[in-house]
């Protein structure tokens, strides 16, 4: 297996910050009478907003309104994020002091919105660390399509068969996995099942055991 580039997830790989926009989600929908958000939020993870957008009507039909909806969600999620600050991942730092040392490229495949990806790695000191961003607002699908992942590799100037994507969710290794890309699996709020086994060339409990692989 040759790695010459490394492209990570963003949300539950670099920040804990699924579970708190779960919760968020969650608490928002009861406030507005909105059933099953247990059941629909995990089918969002990793999907930009036109994506979720379209997945909420599919879902809830129009009797809510969506917009609204997020909105408040989103409201509560930064207030928190202001007053408790962001949650960084385990090992996140020490992969990519790891990453940079060796001169390894760099890049970023988020479903997030490029506004939000940027105000999180500044807010963490952790921009430096990449070459290149590729974030949900840029490609018109995001996860599981491949889009977001293609479009990332062309950035660094690599072919996917030798970049690894690092990612949490079935969606996102869907995506990596379709893009022709090196699959790791870092599971966040979703342990990985036989799919996720068989599309997933790794499967680490954090960052440091995806590092002690890559130092091999």
């Amino acid at each position: 297996m040759t790695v010459k580039a490394i492209i990570f997830d963003m949300d539950g790989v670099l920040f804990d910050t699924e579970r708190l926009c779960r919760d968020c989600w969650i608490e928002v929908a009861r406030e507005n009478g909105i059933p099953d958000m247990e059941t629909f939020f995990p089918k969002c993870i990793g999907r930009n907003q036109t994506d979720t957008a379209a997945l909420f009507r599919e879902f809830y039909g129009a009797g809510y309104d969506y917009e609204h909806f997020r909105q408040q969600a989103s409201m509560r999620f930064h207030d928190d994020i202001v007053q408790n600050g962001m949650p960084v991942k385990k090992g996140v730092r020490e992969i990519l002091d790891y990453l940079q040392q060796r001169s390894f490229p760099v890049g970023l495949a988020s479903s997030s919105s490029h506004h939000s990806v940027e105000e999180h790695l500044q807010r963490t000191g952790l921009r430096e660390y990449f070459q290149s961003l590729t974030t949900g607002d840029m490609v018109e699908h995001s996860k599981p399509r491949p889009d977001i992942y293609l479009m990332a590799c062309e950035s660094l100037g690599v072919r996917p068969a030798e970049a690894m994507a690092i990612e949490d969710s079935p969606n996102g290794i869907r995506a990596a996995c379709s893009a022709g890309m090196i699959p790791v699996m870092v599971p966040d709020l979703i342990a990985p099942d036989q799919e996720m086994q068989e599309k997933s060339a790794l499967i680490c409990r954090d960052l440091l055991e995806v590092m002690r692989f890559l130092d091999k």
